[in-house]
């Protein structure tokens, strides 16, 4: 069973319908118990980075997080969620996240040309990096659907994707069991839904 973590943020069940397309059996929870029995995680998110983080704190969710992230279990971030793995953001503030994958969240504003739109909505191409497990499916140059303001910028070896914006926009990252996409894959059509399979097939190290 995979849990869907609800702290509050989004809404969830275009995510649930989309795995549920591809046959995973899924369940939308706040319940830490619940998360701990699950194979595999996905963090969901919008709006605002210190929102969300407030909001995982109050409810203890950030540290389930982190101890099943440890513990091996496969863990994907999405968009917001994507970005809470990070480091820290500058969105609004300086907020501590995570602390899963490395780099820091800063706005887009400033580093791409102002002829440009923010937020960075609609789709893009994707460019992969490595050998990342989520994208076994996906192949170099499938689009995929983005909306963000804010990116994770500093990322290195974790880099597996970016998508030119007028500079490389961060698209997905990984470190061992955690993945984060800062697109949307349940908005992404059949390349989203094979992102979603990749990673529903992968194991707990």
């Amino acid at each position: 069973m995979l849990a869907i973590v609800d702290y509050g943020v989004g809404n969830l069940f275009s995510l649930c319908s989309s795995l549920e397309y591809i046959g995973e059996s899924c369940i939308i929870t706040g319940d830490k118990e619940e998360i701990r029995k699950s194979d595999r995680i996905i963090l969901p998110g919008v709006g605002a980075f210190g929102d969300a983080m407030d909001k995982l704190k109050k409810s203890g969710l950030d540290t389930v997080i982190k101890e099943e992230a440890a513990s091996g279990k496969p863990l994907l971030g999405i968009c917001l969620g994507m970005q809470m793995l990070f480091e820290k953001s500058y969105e609004y503030g300086e907020h501590e996240g995570l602390g899963l994958l490395s780099g820091e969240v800063r706005p887009l504003k400033g580093d791409i040309s102002e002829k440009l739109n923010i937020p960075h909505m609609g789709w893009n191409a994707l460019k992969l990096y490595g050998d990342c497990p989520v994208f076994k499916y996906t192949n170099e140059g499938d689009y995929v659907y983005f909306v963000h303001s804010y990116y994770a910028k500093g990322v290195r070896e974790e880099l597996c994707a970016s998508a030119e914006y007028d500079i490389d926009v961060t698209a997905a990252a990984f470190k061992n069991n955690v993945f984060g996409t800062q697109f949307h894959p349940e908005k992404s059509g059949e390349v989203g839904a094979r992102i979603l399979r990749a990673f529903c097939e992968i194991r707990r190290e």
